[in-house]
Parts: structure tokens; sequence; C-alpha cells
């Protein structure tokens, strides 16, 4: 390996701009060439591509013979992958000297897949994970080579959640390269961890709707979940859709009989809606029209 690690960065969005700052600043790595999702122009990368002289490329198929091609002429140490949209396969993975990694928010082998953050929020986990992992032909099912996990409070949405991890995946991102760059990885296969693990599925439009016959905290949890700048959590009120994007639990709310979906009370700047066991309060919402008491939610 050269006195520099040449790295091919495979990389989209926020998530690949914070490790960027961190890895073009370490003399040690030379980053040969920024490979973008073949739907997207990512200007900002684009722009960094520009201002340091890397190529910046795109191609709709990265484990066809022309693209290996193109890649195997800047004679890289590593591949990385950070928020990329395609599968690698075994003669893209293998043909860098360190082969290829990549970085996943999400507490493997558990949270492999699409959308973690919000699920792990809609599971009420008490913590989420950020992993960096050798990439093989599954889907985030490669050895482990870094993990640190982070603790969800109540006060956490999905939100907060994205600022930690986009800061977070880049600093543990880094971490694991100067582990490769000095061999001092001891990787983890997942299996020793747990021989199943799971996969989240990607959300697609219409899972935003609210089902208020649900308890409380499962309301409170998808609500935070899909928040800005997600979807936000949607409901059908007197024939107009109400978006909804905060609300607070309350663990000693009364439980008491009543129909779910109900408004039960209200306060200056929100409103309180019956639950499966007790209510919640609606603290931040986007809705053209008046909310009364005794109104339901469709």
């Amino acid at each position: 390996m050269s006195l520099k690690t040449k790295i091919g960065y495979f990389a989209d969005g926020k998530w690949a701009h914070e490790a960027f700052k961190l890895l073009i600043k370490d003399n040690s790595i030379e980053i040969k060439f920024i490979c973008v999702r073949y739907d997207s122009e990512d200007l900002v990368l684009k722009k960094y591509a520009s201002d340091h002289n890397i190529d910046y490329i795109k191609h709709d198929n990265i484990n066809s013979p022309e693209f290996i091609q193109l890649v195997k002429k800047y004679n890289c140490d590593l591949f990385v992958s950070m928020s990329f949209n395609q599968i690698f396969k075994n003669e893209i993975i293998n043909l860098p000297k360190l082969r290829s990694i990549n970085c996943h928010a999400g507490k493997l082998p558990f949270y492999r897949g699409r959308n973690v953050l919000n699920w792990a929020l809609i599971n009420d986990e008490k913590e989420f994970g950020i992993t960096v992992h050798y990439i093989d032909e599954g889907i985030d099912t490669g050895d482990i080579i870094l993990q640190r996990t982070f603790e969800i409070t109540d006060n956490d949405n999905y939100s907060t959640l994205l600022e930690t991890a986009y800061i977070q995946c880049a600093s543990i991102l880094y971490d694991a390269i100067k582990l490769l760059q000095f061999g001092k990885v001891k990787s983890i296969k997942q299996s020793d961890i747990n021989r199943y693990g799971f996969y989240c599925g990607r959300r697609n439009q219409g899972d935003e709707a609210l089902t208020w016959n649900q308890s409380s905290r499962d309301i409170f949890n998808f609500i935070r979940a899909i928040c800005n700048p997600g979807p936000m959590a949607r409901s059908m009120l007197n024939g107009k859709e109400i978006k909804i994007n905060q609300a607070l639990f309350h663990e000693d709310a009364p439980k008491y009989i009543g129909i779910p979906g109900q408004v039960v009370g209200k306060t200056k700047n929100s409103f309180l809606v019956k639950t499966i066991d007790s209510t919640i309060e609606i603290t931040e919402y986007e809705y053209d029209g008046e909310i009364r008491i005794g109104d339901r939610f469709e």
C-alpha cells in the first residue's frame, strides 16, 4: 500500500458531505474519485470534487465490466460507501486491497435495510446504533469493523436523531478507516451477535396515516418518528387532512373508557385526543380549520 490510502468514495447526501470534510483534512488519505447515485446530481459533492481536483463520476451499474474497468485505473486501496444506493457484487467489492466498507445508521445485525431511524423510534428503542462494516453481497450483512450506540430519550425525534447521525456517521467512518490503515481491525461476524438480526422495510407514501386505536405511547412514538423533515403523521378531521408534527406523552394521563380519536380537551396551543388507553396531547400541527372538543378523527 502507498503512503497515502487511496479511496474511491461512493456517496450521497448530507451524511457523505460530513464524512468528506473529515477525510479531506487527513494528509494520509487521498480520495481518487467520488461516485454519486445515478439518479442524483448532489451539487455539494460535485463542488467538493471540483474544489479538490477529484474525479466526479456516476454510472447506472457499478458492477458492469465497463464501470469496473473505469475504476481499476485509480488503483484504490479501499472503496467506501456512505448512503450509496447500489448493491456491490463480489468483483467490485474485492477490487481494492483493503476491500470495500459501508457506514450504516443502524445497530447491526438489527435494523438492516431502510428508514432505520424512523423504525427505531416507532419501536420505542432506547438507543440507536451506527455501524461500519465490510460490504458483502448481502444487504448490511458484512462483518462489523466498528459500532457505537447513542441514547434515545423522549425529547428525541426523527430530526434530532438525524442530526446526531450526520455527525457521528462521519466520525465513526473516519475512525474505521484509520483502523484499516494501521491494520488494527478486529472484525465481528454479525451472526456471532445474533444469528437472525432483522431488516427494516422502506416506508412508502401512505404509511404516514395515523391509527388512533393504539396506546398513547405508540402514537407518541409514531408521530415523533416521522416528524419534519419526514412526511409528518396524517389524519382526517371534518373532511380535511391534518398534519401532526409533535405530541406530548403524559405518563400520568388518566385512563378511562372513551372513543379513540375523539378530541377530549383543549389548551391555548394544543388539544387532547383519546387513545386506546388514555390521552395524548397534540402540540404542533397543520390544519385549515377549527378544532373543537368532541370532534372525531377519521
